[in-house]
């Protein structure tokens, strides 16, 4: 049983989940590391925009002592959204409330660095590429990293993702591919350079759905605008394809012919981009994910439940459980008692509510990428408002 005074808590990755759990952990005066692959918080763009919910991500938040500052970088406007289909037919439309705080939206990075600044001081070990933990003594593990150097710790928490390097201590499953592969575009100064556009998507979301295939663009801060174009294709078609992503040139004028009966206005979002296209297949772990408490080891977030973004619970959920988990493990550490029972009790709560949104991910995705839609996912949405 792990009631150890100075427990050492290794956090593995460090995304919005990790971050959330260390700033829980230190603000109950529990220290932990954070390896992080990742050279810095710029080594990489980020990703797009987040909506942090009322009931997961700003309920972590507050467990963290940050939703005020959280509010005062989100973008209530945000929560606009349209749904179209292929003919560039509105069907559907909501504009937010300026005061309305259901679920704001913020940037990945900016969300990032609000967890980071508000760690410690060397919480966050950068360049770690954790190759390899093993079991080294009963209750505690190591944590080997690609430079060749070892760490020890009585707690590990997998929150690094999809190919999490601490499932395997826990799980057999891994990601299967869901049947549907995103390329990634990107608009700048669309309220400069292309107007149009920039009233096309509007303030928050819009999606376009027909036949298998979707255009969903979102809007960021900084007049930027990421759009997805959405294909049910076999998983290995970003090798197959014949297109070359890097040059949009001729990335362009292929990728628009998969949507080439599509409405000049919605084909404009990939006529607009003069960047690299990246092209991005989705996977998910099947659900429900569960396994047998472990002493000293657990996940959390997509290492847990990874799941399609249809859900739009994937980082409100991660934020949650790291809340959770930070919760249980620094009452359980102040007050002397078990460690392991705090986990066990933290996966009784995280494991069937990742489940939960996993399925609801799933059917999102085959709902939203569908032959007949957009028809399904408004009777889905009609039935579910």
């Amino acid at each position: 049983m792990n009631t150890l005074e100075n427990t050492r808590i290794a956090v593995i990755g460090g995304g919005p989940g990790g971050l959330t759990l260390a700033r829980v952990l230190q603000r109950n005066g529990i220290s932990c590391t954070v390896f992080e692959r990742e050279g810095s918080v710029v080594a990489r763009p980020q990703g797009g925009t987040l909506d942090m919910q009322s009931e997961t991500g700003q309920v972590a938040l507050r467990t963290a002592g940050l939703l005020a500052q959280f509010l005062s970088l989100s973008r209530p406007e945000g929560q606009d959204g349209r749904m179209l289909d292929k003919t560039g037919t509105v069907l559907l439309e909501h504009q937010a409330d300026q005061h309305d705080q259901e679920k704001p939206e913020i940037d990945r990075g900016h969300l990032r660095t609000l967890l980071l600044d508000s760690l410690a001081p060397g919480t966050v070990r950068w360049h770690s590429d954790v190759r390899e933990i093993r079991e080294h003594t009963p209750t505690g593990y190591e944590i080997r990293l690609a430079d060749g150097t070892t760490h020890l710790a009585d707690v590990v928490v997998g929150a690094d993702g999809a190919w999490s390097k601490v499932r395997p201590l826990l799980s057999p499953a891994t990601p299967e591919y869901s049947g549907v592969t995103f390329v990634e575009i990107h608009l700048d100064e669309v309220d400069e350079r292309h107007p149009d556009l920039a009233e096309l998507v509007g303030n928050g979301s819009m999606f376009a759905l027909s036949d298998n295939k979707g255009l969903l663009a979102q809007r960021n801060s900084g007049s930027h605008v990421r759009v997805y174009a959405a294909l049910r294709v076999p998983e290995d078609w970003a090798r197959t394809c014949g297109i070359d992503f890097a040059d949009p040139t001729t990335a362009r004028p292929a990728l628009r012919g998969y949507f080439a009966d599509w409405a000049p206005e919605l084909l404009a979002l990939i006529d607009a981009s003069d960047q690299e296209f990246v092209p991005r297949p989705l996977y998910a772990l099947p659900f429900p994910h569960t396994w047998r408490s472990r002493p000293g080891v657990t996940l959390l977030g997509d290492a847990a439940h990874l799941m399609s973004p249809f859900s739009g619970l994937g980082a409100n959920l991660a934020m949650l459980d790291g809340a959770e988990l930070g919760t249980a493990l620094a009452e359980a550490i102040t007050a002397g008692s078990s460690v392991d029972d705090a986990i066990a009790r933290y996966e009784s709560v995280m494991l069937p509510r990742g489940a939960d949104a996993a399925e609801g991910a799933a059917n999102g995705i085959d709902i939203a990428i569908s032959a007949d839609a957009p028809h399904g996912a408004l009777a889905y949405l009609g039935e579910n408002a």
